[in-house]
């Protein structure tokens, strides 16, 4: 074979590689039924502040909650400053984490349903969870405001964790050995009012 014919055997094999490859499956997304949906619902309070109300759509009964996400404003620094969990599906559990981190933009919250031997649980429905609310840093107005999810240190991403039991007829049990199943990445969508 001469010097041109692996020139182009070796240049056919480089562009065919991308196509051939095996491409990883993803982890399981939901194993309990119909995808699940977190929508953030972004609302103008006044010109310095906002707020973000997270839902969620379940068809699970769930355990935990990582609800990272990051605000885009423009040049305008943000800051979500409060929380507020009272009259939403997750004000009766034991746990409710709130980090804001200006230097990033974000915030990451960390709901757990039990922090002893209660057994307090979301059931499956439709509803808000917590109202965040966002403000300008410096008192500058917030023209327009964007957020997304995001990972935030160590690893939380968006996901939740369903309880072992699933109150399905019969109850499903899933087996300490598969604890892994029981997370799931919920589908997102951001919803703005005008």
């Amino acid at each position: 074979m001469n010097l041109t014919a692996k020139k182009l055997l070796l240049l056919a094999t480089l562009l065919l590689l991308p196509a051939l490859a095996v491409a990883e499956e993803p982890g399981p997304v939901d194993l309990f039924g119909h995808r699940d949906t977190v929508y953030a619902d972004l609302a103008r309070v006044n010109e310095t502040t906002w707020t973000l109300t997270v839902s969620l759509v379940n068809d699970e009964w769930l355990q935990a909650l990582s609800l990272p996400f990051e605000f885009h404003s423009g040049k305008v620094k943000v800051v979500a400053d409060s929380a507020v969990y009272t009259g939403g599906r997750v004000d009766h559990w034991d746990f409710k984490g709130f980090r804001a981190d200006t230097a990033i933009q974000c915030v990451t919250m960390g709901l757990l349903a039990n922090m002893g031997p209660s057994e307090k649980h979301l059931q499956p429905d439709y509803g808000r969870l917590v109202t965040v609310f966002i403000s300008s840093l410096n008192g500058e107005p917030i023209e327009k405001l964007g957020v997304d999810t995001t990972t935030t240190h160590p690893s939380n991403s968006l996901m939740m964790v369903a309880y072992k039991i699933q109150y399905t007829d019969p109850p499903d049990t899933i087996p300490a050995d598969r604890a892994e199943d029981l997370t799931i990445y919920p589908a997102f969508v951001v919803r703005q009012s005008n």
